[in-house]
């Protein structure tokens, strides 16, 4: 199996991206991250910060993984999915943070892992000149194919 070096810094550095802005906002600044939970509320850790940003940057990678295989544009897809995966993660923090600061900071997480995972998978894709394992499909030999 050939794995990138780029892929996996980014796993590491989704996470460590997100980190650093908390290590910035919560012990530097002295914002609280709290959500609603239902009737109560939890405190946003670094734990947690860490264990979402990995499984955002390892599915991602999987799914780049998958498009690598069975598409012509991995990376442009891979792009495509990522807004409405973004705006959809922001939906949590705008909506069950508590306090305005809050909303800020969990919001410049997200966005940091999402600018970490899109720099280093998208530009990382690679582009053939078709999908070479779909029953039926032939291969393209056309170079304006992979363009």
């Amino acid at each position: 199996m050939n794995i990138s070096r780029k892929r996996v810094l980014t796993v590491i550095g989704a996470p460590a991206a997100a980190l650093a802005v908390w290590a910035v906002a919560v012990p530097l600044a002295g914002a609280t991250l709290t959500m609603r939970a239902g009737d109560d509320t939890q405190t946003v850790g670094p734990a947690s910060i860490v264990a979402a940003s990995l499984l955002a940057a390892v599915v991602s990678w999987v799914l780049l993984t998958l498009l690598e295989r069975w598409v012509v544009r991995p990376g442009q897809i891979l792009a495509i999915v990522t807004v409405p995966v973004l705006a959809a993660s922001l939906s949590g923090p705008l909506g069950d943070a508590v306090g305005t600061t809050a909303k800020l900071v969990l919001v410049a997480l997200h966005v940091a892992v999402v600018a970490v995972i899109a720099v280093g998978l998208v530009l990382d894709a690679g582009q053939k000149c078709g999908p070479t394992r779909t029953p039926g499909w032939r291969r393209h030999r056309d170079a304006g194919a992979c363009g």
